[in-house]
């Protein structure tokens, strides 16, 4: 115990008490060494972790990122020149890098902890960590890129004609290289699982409506149709603006009608809601599909522009209460703002009525492979984009209302 004493003592007598033996000139001289020591050591540590070998041991980016790498023109080209992992994931600037060294200590701590250590666990986590480095390419105006790719060094003359007409917008807009270019080093995250907060304010707002039998709906959010007030036979899936008449209601669920287009050839599983034109309402389950039980066929028409009998039928089933709105407006208003956000960011977005129901569909799948909206989503702005196509841009009400007269280019 006085060992502990006297050594406590002795301590604080050297950081006290003046040098008896020791000159100013080599304290200055020493703290000098030991400082520049430190500096030494401390941007050799920095240099060290931004070695690409340190990357591959420490994360798990040697099972997950690499293989996804090696495939790609950022790891082997004609040029020969490759981008290492620091290249893109860290900032050359010293504060910025640091910083970026400090909020890199999570996925280190993920990688010890086994969050992110197996595939299965790396797939799941791979949204956020995804979402997270765009975010910051998006804040910084992906400056790693433009480290290497420089709007004013580009020869506009060299590339495709589509690309030049993008690249050239995207330089006078000074736009941000992640807007555009996701996924070209690392395969993209899946977003089936994802979900879009929008769909949740419909619902909170269907929630509040009082329906009555015999009155037409839209349906606020895809959603599972079935065959009994138990919900548990499933007809079908309902997808979202998807127009239903209330035939009965029952504590917290609903009878509903729908009345719908199919085309007479194969199941006829899937339901359109206008005559001779691909906007899917509802899709069945193979079994019910060709059930005369279930399905009652109203009307059948040949569409002269491709020779093809469809079929008006009607089908009830039942759903839960509060999914359905008043009108598709708010419906609408959400996919428009997701077309205008999502389809704005590397060319100007088509004007929706600048092409016909059924071009849509194609044109669309080409372009919704540059977002990041999930599946809910990228249905209802595809039927956004059809219901407010050219075949439908001269009716005096909005597409979809019961009231509407759509002159449809159709017969």
């Amino acid at each position: 115990m006085r060992f502990i004493i006297n050594f406590i003592k002795w301590t604080y007598d050297i950081f006290t008490r003046p040098a008896a033996k020791i000159g100013l000139g080599v304290l200055v001289a020493g703290g000098f060494v030991a400082g520049a020591l430190f500096w030494h050591m401390f941007n050799l540590g920095m240099d060290k972790t931004n070695e690409e070998q340190f990357c591959l041991s420490c994360h798990t980016m040697e099972d997950n990122l690499l293989p996804e790498l090696q495939k790609t023109v950022h790891w082997q080209n004609r040029s020969g020149v490759r981008a290492r992992c620091p290249d893109c994931h860290v900032p050359h600037e010293f504060t910025d890098k640091v910083a970026r060294k400090m909020q890199a200590s999570r996925e280190v701590l993920a990688h010890i902890t086994g969050t992110i250590g197996t595939r299965e666990k790396f797939k799941e986590h791979r949204i956020v960590l995804a979402q997270r480095e765009w975010a910051r390419f998006k804040a910084n105006n992906s400056k790693e890129c433009r480290n290497c790719h420089d709007y004013n060094s580009m020869d506009f003359s060299k590339m495709r004609v589509t690309s030049q007409m993008i690249m050239r917008s995207a330089a006078e807009r000074d736009a941000s290289c992640v807007d555009c270019h996701r996924g070209i080093a690392h395969s993209l995250p899946d977003l089936q699982g994802s979900r879009n907060p929008a769909f949740d304010t419909l619902m909170s707002e269907a929630r509040s409506v009082s329906v009555e039998s015999g009155v037409t709906y839209y349906s606020a959010a895809p959603q599972d149709l079935f065959a009994d007030e138990g919900l548990t036979q499933k007809l079908g899936s309902l997808e979202v603006a998807t127009p239903v008449r209330i035939v009965e209601v029952k504590g917290d669920v609903q009878k509903i009608e729908l009345d719908l287009w199919r085309k007479n050839k194969g199941f006829g599983r899937v339901l359109n809601s206008e005559f001779g034109l691909n906007i899917t309402s509802a899709i069945l389950e193979k079994t019910v599909s060709q059930d005369p039980a279930l399905i009652e066929v109203l009307e059948a028409k040949v569409d002269d522009l491709t020779g093809l009998e469809w079929q008006k039928v009607a089908v009830q089933g039942w759903v839960s209460t509060g999914a359905v709105l008043n009108s598709p407006e708010t419906i609408w208003n959400i996919a428009r703002t997701s077309y205008q956000n999502s389809c704005s960011v590397c060319h100007r977005q088509p004007v929706e009525s600048g092409h016909d129901t059924n071009q849509w569909p194609g044109l669309f799948a080409g372009m919704v492979g540059f977002t990041n909206m999930d599946a809910d989503t990228s249905k209802l702005v595809l039927k956004y984009l059809q219901m407010h196509s050219s075949d439908f841009a001269t009716g005096s009400q909005a597409p979809g209302s019961p009231e509407s007269t759509v002159q449809s280019a159709r017969p």
